[in-house]
């Protein structure tokens, strides 16, 4: 993985709500681009650093290498309720990550939930998505 993020944008500082929104146990739905084009999407377990989210993946997996290829992503995060109460990220992902971190564990711990167990040889990715853009309620 070589290269910067993408886009022109800069990164943009976060609302109090959207930072809430970020903080509270709300799942984001990570949107990546297929080879093809078409979106794929996959429910995730998110944190931040200041405004930057940050989320984990398995090297190799569909999201990470749509990544790879294209870091043009998108992170929705609904808030029930109220429904409404939801906001948007857009922004790049870094082409080259820091060494992989114990996020999946402090994520999973915020979640209140159990990690499970990579497969063997499984590498962890930390991912920091640098929102250049914010949209709906808590935005």
């Amino acid at each position: 993985m070589t290269g910067g993020c993408y886009g022109a944008g800069m990164a943009i500082s976060l609302s109090e709500a959207t930072l809430r929104l970020l903080d509270g146990r709300n799942y984001a739905v990570l949107a990546t681009v297929n080879r093809d084009g078409s979106p794929q999407t996959s429910a995730m377990w998110i944190g931040r650093d200041g405004s930057d989210v940050l989320f984990s993946t398995v090297a190799g997996r569909v999201k990470h290498n749509n990544m790879l290829r294209d870091p043009r992503v998108r992170v929705p995060t609904p808030h029930s309720p109220p429904p409404h109460n939801s906001g948007a990220r857009r922004g790049g992902v870094p082409l080259a990550p820091p060494p992989p971190p114990r996020l999946h564990l402090q994520l999973a711990e915020k979640y209140d939930q159990d990690p499970g167990e990579d497969a063997p040889g499984a590498a962890r990715v930390l991912v920091r998505m640098a929102v250049e853009r914010a949209t709906g309620y808590a935005a």
